[in-house]
């Protein structure tokens, strides 16, 4: 398969191509700089692996929660692109793509996935993998301040993300229930790659004019 995955959610903007087993990427921290950098990264993988917008099967896409602004920007060009080229899309949580990096960097299956939403408020997502090693969200990603979140009593759970600036109230709320956090982590497009391969076998693709941004914030 040949699938193309962008996320523009936060602070990172990041990109990455997969074709039959292999992945390369590109990846850069740059605020504010997502539209200026996100197509030349795509436009650089796409021309280093010699292959055309029209040959690609697929498009993934982190969805959010996130930066409104960025989010729109990702979306908007994976609508374009699978528009263009006729192609399915695989939306994913940004808090999902986390868990996933954090159990291949760390090992650990129970993952409390939190970005910072700004204003003292927290995106929060607890994961957890599957027999198929990938993760799965157990609890309904959500908008919260840090001291309000929900706990889950059964498991333990191993932190990441930006949002762990918070990590002295995230550790007195779930206090036993904390293993241990690692920040300064932000959503990356090869992390998607196993969870968008997930999508489209399970057939929960959608089309380009179906794909939204989950802001969270709007819900609330």
């Amino acid at each position: 398969m040949k699938l193309l995955a962008i996320d523009t959610s936060t602070e990172a903007c990041s990109c990455a191509l997969y074709i039959d087993g292999e992945t390369q990427s590109r990846s850069q921290l740059a605020p504010q700089q997502h539209t200026k950098l996100i197509l030349p990264m795509a436009n650089e993988l796409l021309a280093e692996a010699e292959i055309k917008p029209s040959q690609l099967e697929g498009i993934a896409v982190g969805k959010g929660p996130g930066s409104f602004t960025g989010l729109r920007i990702a979306c908007g060009i994976a609508q374009g692109i699978a528009f263009a080229v006729d192609i399915p899309i695989a939306p994913i949580s940004s808090l999902a793509t986390l868990a996933q990096a954090a159990y291949r960097e760390t090992g650990k299956q129970q993952i409390l996935s939190v970005i910072d939403a700004r204003m003292t408020e927290i995106y929060y997502g607890y994961y957890s993998l599957n027999a198929q090693k990938i993760m799965q969200c157990q609890i309904a990603d959500k908008i919260a301040k840090p001291d309000t979140i929900d706990i889950p009593t059964t498991e333990r759970w191993y932190g990441t993300g930006n949002g762990w600036i918070y990590a002295e109230i995230l550790k007195n709320k779930l206090g036993t229930l904390l293993q241990n956090y690692q920040i300064d982590k932000y959503p990356q497009a090869k992390a998607m790659i196993p969870l968008a391969l997930d999508i489209f076998k399970q057939g929960q693709v959608v089309a380009a004019e179906d794909i939204n941004p989950v802001y969270l914030r709007e819900m609330n």
